[in-house]
C-alpha cells in the first residue's frame, strides 16, 4: 500500500461522492429526522452501503475495460432498448439539474433575507454553470480540487449545526445499528423509500465508470489493472464515508430538535426570536413539516441567525457542487449512448434549459412550498429510475466476455 498511489488515484470518487450530497439528499434526510426521528438512521447506513458497492462495480468497469457504462451500452444492447436506457438516464439527469437548481435558488433567497426572489436564485444558477465550465479548462484535477473544498464547506456548515444541537448519541447509535422503526406508519415508510432514492442516483455510475479513465492504466498488465481497482475502491469508502458523515448530521440536527415538534411549537418560537419568517408556520397544532427552506427558518428560530446563514451556505455548496456532476454525467452518456460529440457548452446549455424552464415557471407562479415540493417528486422519479442503471451495471460486470478475469463472480 502506497499513500502517493491513493493521492494518485484520488478524485473520480469524490466527484461521484458529490451526487450523495446534493439539495434531494439533504431534503430526504431533514424531513426523516423531523418525521421519524433516529429510528430511519439504518435505511441510510445501508443504502450507502449498497451504492457503495454499485459504484465498485461501475468504476471496475471503467478500469477494466476502458470504457464507461454508456459506451459498453451502445456496443451490448440493440438499438431499442439502447434508446429506452438514454432517454431514462437522461430523465434522471434533468430531475437531479432540478434538485440543484432548486436547493441553490433556495439557498440565494436565504442568504439574501429574501432580496433576491427565487426566479432570480433560479437565473443565477444558470450563470454559475458556465463559470464551472471555464474552470474545467484549467484541468480535471483542479476541479477536483475544487469540489473538495465544496465538501469540506458541508462538513464544517452543517457539523456546526450538529455542535449546536447536539443530538442525544445513545439514539443516533441505536438508529444507526437497530433495524427498528415502532409506531411508524406510512409517512415514515415513505421516507425510507425516498432516502434509497435520493441516496443511489442512476446517472452517477455512469459518472463514475467514466471518470476513473482519467487515470493512466496498463490494461494489458493484470497486476496493475488489479491495483487501479483496489486504490479507487478505498477513495470511493474515503469519499462516501464523509457523505455519511454529512448526511448522519443532517438527519440528527432534525431529528433531535424537531421531531414530533407542532406547528404552534415552533410559530411561538419564531413570535419570540422576532423572526420575519413566522408568517410560514399557522399556529394550530398540527404536525410540523419541514423542507430545504423552512428547516433553514426554523434552525433560526431555535438556533439564532447565525444557524441559518450557516445552514444556507450548506445548501448553496450542495447544489453548485452538484451542477458540474450533472454536466459530466449529461456530456458521458451523450457520447456513449448516441456517439454524439457535443460540446460541453453545447450540452449544459441543452439539459440546464430542460431543468431551468419548468423550475422558473414554478418560481414565479407558485411559492417556495411548490419548489420544495417538486424535491419530493424528484426524489421519487430518481427511486423509478434505478432498474435502468442497475441492470446494466449488474450484466456487464458479470460477463467474463465484457469483464475477462475480472467478472463478478455474484
Amino acid at each position: 500500500f502506497s499513500f502517493r498511489k491513493l493521492w494518485a488515484f484520488t478524485g473520480p470518487g469524490f466527484l461521484m461522492s458529490i451526487a450523495y450530497l446534493d439539495p434531494g439528499n439533504i431534503e430526504s434526510d431533514l424531513q426523516s429526522g423531523a418525521v421519524a426521528g433516529f429510528k430511519l438512521l439504518w435505511v441510510l447506513m445501508l443504502a450507502t452501503i449498497i451504492g457503495l458497492l454499485l459504484q465498485r462495480l461501475a468504476a471496475r468497469l471503467g478500469v477494466v475495460t476502458g470504457l464507461h457504462l454508456a459506451e459498453v451500452c451502445n456496443r451490448q444492447y440493440h438499438k431499442v432498448p439502447r434508446i429506452i436506457l438514454w432517454l431514462m438516464v437522461e430523465l434522471a439527469i434533468i430531475g437531479s439539474d432540478m434538485q440543484e437548481v432548486i436547493g441553490s435558488a433556495i439557498a440565494i433567497n436565504l442568504l439574501s433575507v429574501g432580496k433576491i426572489p427565487l426566479w432570480g436564485g433560479v437565473l443565477i444558477t444558470i450563470a454559475d454553470t458556465f463559470v464551472f465550465l471555464f474552470l474545467d479548462k484549467y484541468g480535471l484535477r483542479k476541479l477536483e480540487a475544487l469540489f473538495g473544498f465544496l465538501i469540506t464547506i458541508m462538513a464544517l456548515t452543517f457539523g456546526y449545526e450538529y455542535i449546536t444541537v447536539r443530538p442525544d448519541q445513545r439514539q443516533l447509535l441505536q438508529g444507526l445499528f437497530v433495524p427498528y422503526c415502532r409506531g411508524c406508519g406510512t409517512p415514515q415508510l415513505e421516507q425510507a423509500v425516498g432516502i434509497v432514492g435520493a441516496v443511489i442516483m442512476p446517472h452517477n455510475m455512469y459518472l463514475h465508470s467514466a471518470l476513473v479513465k482519467s487515470r493512466q492504466v496498463n490494461r494489458a498488465n493484470k497486476r496493475e489493472v488489479q491495483e487501479a481497482n483496489k486504490y479507487f475502491f478505498i477513495e470511493s469508502c474515503i469519499a462516501l464515508f464523509v457523505s455519511f458523515i454529512i448526511n448522519i448530521f443532517v438527519v440528527t440536527v432534525f431529528a433531535e430538535a424537531f421531531f414530533e415538534k407542532t406547528n404552534a411549537d415552533v410559530y411561538n418560537v419564531c413570535v419570540n426570536s422576532s423572526s420575519p419568517h413566522s408568517s410560514l408556520f399557522p399556529n394550530n397544532n398540527q404536525t410540523l413539516e419541514v423542507d430545504i427552506y423552512k428547516g433553514g427558518v426554523v434552525l433560526g428560530c431555535y438556533f439564532g441567525p447565525a444557524a441559518l446563514y450557516i445552514w444556507a451556505i450548506g445548501i448553496l455548496a450542495a447544489g453548485q457542487s452538484s451542477t458540474m456532476t450533472g454536466t459530466y454525467s449529461g456530456q458521458f452518456v451523450m457520447e456513449g449512448f448516441l456517439n454524439l460529440r457535443w460540446s460541453r457548452f453545447a450540452r449544459v446549455l441543452l439539459t440546464r434549459s430542460i431543468a431551468i424552464t419548468p423550475t422558473l415557471f414554478v418560481s414565479i407562479f407558485q411559492d417556495v412550498e411548490h419548489l420544495t415540493g417538486m424535491n419530493d417528486f424528484l426524489n421519487v422519479l430518481m427511486s423509478l429510475q434505478l432498474p435502468f442503471a442497475l441492470i446494466p451495471v449488474l450484466t456487464f460486470t458479470s460477463l467474463p466476455g465484457v469483464m475477462h478475469d475480472f467478472a463478478n463472480g455474484l
